[in-house]
């Protein structure tokens, strides 16, 4: 006797990876049902994560004239008076757009929505509990499991959702504050603390490492660091949170060392967890970690129960909305037995502080511990006449070669729209290319994109003549 379902696939929430792999099986010919709990779709990442955030941070640079102050001065402002009105006009109607979009996508591909909690009766069943408490239970032949992550929130933070925050609610804030503490050095703490830096707002951020952003090449942090430090952020490096309390309606983190902090307003962010401890994992032969994560196969993302997948946040690192909408799609060609290629070796990383990081490929630190004998080229964006143009004084992008093939390994950049320039790296990295590429290559002119010319031209000026067949490519005037 043949099973017979509701659905071809459920997928359990609406983020970037699932909302991919929903649209990838409709247009494979399956029907499809979303579960979202909440009442709009489009997840962590377009209500309280990914959109927010960005969204926030254009506002700021947009209203304060961020752009403009190496022209104008540290004072010039675009608007005067900026309070937390003017920065939710721009996120309601961003957000708007983006739940309709998602909307349209859904219902032009014939996929049905439900809207309430997903927690599972057995491997092929699902109880969907809505708001009114009102259940129905469907089944699905293929089920991903996408539900994303919330904060993790420890039990000796006095979270009020006031002055003591987790990131989620940094987008819901009833006011701008005078001053913040971050608590975490982390990619989500780095992007709140310097959008509010940005604001002119007295930002600290202590952390325990002795270092921000760990993953990042070392000298590209180092430039960041400068350039944050030049404009009065304070930091607190390896050094732990003892505790936090509030008094007078303001939070005073107490640290290790015996320092006190006190602020307007405390963010901590101590990462994240899977959001999966309603699903009721259980009852279909699951179980996650610590932090409420799945493990996969990271080549077809099949949890231990072959017809369940996971992909996204869920499944933790690299926790890109890039990747995860990736995963999606490579997740529903899989669950019906359709090829996928596998995915590209290098992919982008990137942090949308002030000012942008963006990071692809080995840092010059990988290449030390692998004993890959390298060169570095640099070049400074005050170095293009498009930098020039736009005022730049800081920025800068970083190539690491290696030295026996001139193969690119890596590119680091930091500075105005690194997250966008990135991607000339990714590709050379993808299809195997050398450094003399860029000496080689056109480039629009005048553009930011120029820099990978100079930062190719500057390492080639260091590169030794190697032996046997292996020359430099010769050098073309700029």
């Amino acid at each position: 006797m043949v099973d017979t379902y509701d659905y071809d696939m459920v997928v359990i929430g609406s983020g970037p990876s699932g909302r991919r792999a929903a649209v990838q099986a409709a247009k494979l010919g399956r029907s499809v049902l979303i579960i979202e709990k909440n009442t709009r779709v489009g997840g962590v990442c377009v209500h309280t994560g990914t959109i927010p955030s960005k969204t926030l941070r254009e506002t700021v640079l947009n209203l304060t004239g961020w752009r403009e102050q190496a022209f104008y001065g540290r004072a010039y402002r675009a608007c005067k008076d900026i309070t937390i009105a003017d920065l939710n006009s721009r996120l309601r109607k961003t957000l708007d757009y983006e739940v309709d979009m998602l909307d349209h996508h859904f219902a032009r591909n014939g996929i049905a929505v439900a809207h309430g909690t997903a927690r599972f009766v057995d491997p092929h069943h699902i109880t969907i509990t809505m708001d009114n408490s009102v259940a129905r239970t469907v089944s699905g032949d293929r089920i991903i499991i996408a539900v994303g992550t919330r904060p993790h929130r420890p039990a000796n933070v006095p979270f009020d959702g006031k002055v003591v925050l987790d990131s989620d609610e940094m987008t819901s804030l009833a006011r701008l504050p005078r001053s913040l503490t971050v608590i975490g050095g982390g990619v989500i703490g780095i992007e709140y603390a310097t959008i509010f830096s940005a604001l002119d707002v007295q930002v600290s951020v202590v952390e325990a490492h002795d270092s921000i952003l760990d993953f990042v090449d070392r000298g590209i942090i180092a430039d960041f660091m400068h350039q944050l430090c030049d404009r009065g952020m304070r930091f607190r490096l390896g050094t732990r949170l003892d505790s936090i309390t509030v008094t007078d309606g303001k939070p005073l983190a107490i640290l290790a060392d015996g320092g006190h902090i006190r602020s307007d307003i405390l963010l901590y962010t101590g990462g994240r967890s899977g959001a999966t401890d309603q699903l009721g994992l259980d009852t279909c032969g699951l179980q996650a970690d610590s932090r409420g994560r799945l493990q996969v196969d990271p080549k077809t993302f099949q949890t231990g129960v072959a017809h369940i997948y996971a992909t996204g946040d869920v499944i933790g690192f690299p926790s890109l909305a890039s990747t995860s909408l990736e995963q999606g799609r490579i997740a529903a060609c899989h669950a019906f037995g359709q090829p996928v290629p596998p995915a590209p070796e290098f992919f982008p990383y990137g942090i949308y502080s002030v000012p942008e990081i963006s990071t692809v490929g080995m840092t010059e630190e990988q290449a030390k511990e692998k004993s890959i004998p390298y060169e570095c080229g640099i070049a400074r964006f005050r170095e293009t006449s498009r930098g020039h143009i736009a005022g730049m004084h800081s920025g800068m992008l970083k190539l690491v070669i290696s030295l026996e093939n001139h193969k690119l390994l890596g590119v680091h950049i930091v500075g105005e729209s690194a997250t966008e320039l990135i991607h000339i790296g990714q590709a050379v990295l993808n299809f195997g290319g050398k450094f003399d590429y860029f000496i080689d290559a056109t480039f629009n002119y005048p553009t930011l994109a120029e820099a990978y010319k100079i930062a190719a031209l500057d390492a080639w000026n260091r590169i030794p003549r190697l032996s046997g067949n292996m020359d430099p490519p010769s050098p073309v005037a700029t």
